[in-house]
């Protein structure tokens, strides 16, 4: 039997599997959320530069089918953005593998506690998070005010 190899690499927003992932990221939830200015794109290439956060991709056998990226904000906070697994490599560890490299990525940043947005449509993602030891906090920045936003945060 054969068993999937996992690696996760650093890469820029521009990489072609980046765009396509973020892309059925966004799809997804657009379609979950239809609501207006439901959903939080946010995420720069500044903000995932060498010293400002970073964008990994998960590969399975070569083929990208995760992301997930890290932006620091500040005060010994980084964010985790942009997680996504395609279906198809759902509850195979992928997800958290891809938090694991953002969680090594945010403490070379110098951040002692990770937060993040997500929203309450996404069962999946919020018992990622929780296994991985998230909490839920008030809902900061742009979040507060989003009624189908819940934030976390972590240690380090």
């Amino acid at each position: 039997m054969h068993r999937p190899s996992l690696t996760i690499e650093r890469r820029g927003l521009a990489d072609g599997d980046a765009v396509r992932l973020i892309a059925a990221l966004d799809d997804d939830l657009d379609e979950r959320y239809p609501e207006f200015a439901a959903n939080f794109f946010s995420l720069t290439p500044a903000e995932v530069e060498p010293g400002h956060g970073a964008f990994v991709l998960a590969y399975v056998d070569g083929v990208a089918v995760g992301c997930g990226a890290v932006r620091s904000l500040g005060g010994g906070d980084a964010e985790i953005k942009r997680m996504y697994v395609a279906p198809g490599n759902r509850r195979l560890g992928v997800g958290r593998a891809v938090l694991d490299a953002l969680f090594a990525e945010a403490t070379a940043l110098g951040a002692s506690r990770v937060v993040l947005e997500t929203g309450v449509r996404l069962p999946g993602a919020l018992a990622l998070y929780r296994r991985a030891g998230f909490e839920v906090i008030p809902c900061f920045g742009e979040y507060a005010e989003a009624p189908l936003s819940l934030c976390m945060a972590r240690g380090l």
